[in-house]
């Protein structure tokens, strides 16, 4: 029997497999690793993100900068901030994709994370003159006003979007958190402003408390194989209801975590966790134990798991809403659990 045909397409871009590499910096900080991430396997790699902080902290230094000595002679030419000295953040990013793409043949994808409209939504045009193929705008944002409502916040995400996407030609993905009211209705919104795609989640960073010394920790804790049930039932719920290509993010660990996202309607799966554990390698033995699994299905094309297990193919829609969690809580046994360790 032929090998599986792993092929598919993620914004208009083609991949060889649906593994892609996430946003994460210490995976993708210089080309060396861009490349070594290709050469396990990556179908495409999502750069770690320049945020909305950098790029205002920048603007600002360079204008406080800019003003050193502006009351002093006009001969005094050296008051003019050295350029070397304010290409930080951007720059290095924008040379980072320019770098990737002369050496890289697998789609490269930028990724800009922020919170709200702003001039900061400008950098995406120049993140798209640098040769990125495509962008994910990753929105974290943590509101603790009480006077804002969720309607006002909603309306801020969808500015953003529509920002940033009057400033790109190229296709634009948006990387949400869950905590939306309605989340359905949100996905609708975006794709009114312009999104090609949703990555399906953002994790918000949780700080932990040291209870000896009266501290903040702040410790980066890596997805496991359960965290893969939250994108993958709003995966299921919004296939096939927008025009929005879905990707998955959180969770992907096994070959097995890949079928079940593609099934539930994603078009491809972000792997970040599993590679820090255990290296680029990872890759390989993902793509390995997806081929298997397909084999052994008699699945010829990968592309035909997606969407087949997604709500509007579902014979009883409920079982994506609250009959199953009636029902987990009627059937659970906690001896059993205790015994097997649980589903997983």
């Amino acid at each position: 029997m032929a090998e599986p045909d792993l092929s598919c397409s993620w914004l208009g871009l083609p991949l060889h497999s649906p593994l892609v590499v996430g946003a994460c910096g210490p995976l993708s900080e210089d080309v060396g690793q861009l490349r070594e991430l290709e050469h396990c396997g990556a179908a495409a790699i999502v750069l770690h993100s320049l945020f909305e902080e950098q790029l205002a902290e920048e603007q600002i230094a360079f204008h406080q900068r800019a003003l050193q000595g502006s009351e002093s002679y006009g001969e005094s030419l050296s008051y003019l901030p050295d350029p070397h000295w304010f290409s930080g953040g951007e720059d290095l990013y924008l040379r980072l994709i320019e770098q990737a793409r002369a050496q890289l043949s697998i789609p490269l994808i930028a990724s800009l994370n922020g919170a709200h409209p702003g001039s900061w939504v400008h950098s995406a045009r120049r993140i798209e003159a640098a040769g990125a193929m495509a962008l994910e705008l990753s929105l974290y944002g943590l509101p603790t006003d009480p006077e804002l409502s969720s309607a006002a916040i909603e309306t801020q995400v969808e500015e953003t979007v529509r920002e940033v996407r009057s400033e790109l030609s190229i296709p634009l993905a948006v990387k949400l958190h869950p905590y939306f009211t309605n989340l359905r209705g949100m996905a609708h919104r975006l794709a009114g402003a312009g999104a090609d795609a949703l990555t399906l989640f953002n994790r918000f960073y949780e700080p932990d408390i040291d209870i000896e010394a009266l501290e903040l920790r702040s410790h980066l804790l890596l997805s496991t194989p359960q965290d893969l049930r939250l994108p993958l039932r709003w995966i299921a719920l919004l296939h096939g209801r927008e025009p929005l290509q879905l990707a998955a993010s959180g969770g992907v660990h096994r070959g097995t975590d890949v079928v079940r996202l593609l099934m539930a309607g994603a078009c491809c799966t972000q792997v970040v966790g599993a590679l820090l554990r255990h290296g680029p390698q990872r890759l390989l033995g993902l793509r390995d134990e997806l081929n298997l699994w397909l084999a052994e299905h008699e699945y010829a094309c990968v592309r035909d798991l997606v969407g087949c297990m997604a709500q509007s193919q579902a014979p009883d829609p409920s079982h994506y809403e609250r009959t199953p969690y009636l029902r987990s809580l009627q059937t659970f046994r906690p001896l059993e659990a205790m015994q097997t360790g649980g589903p997983w």
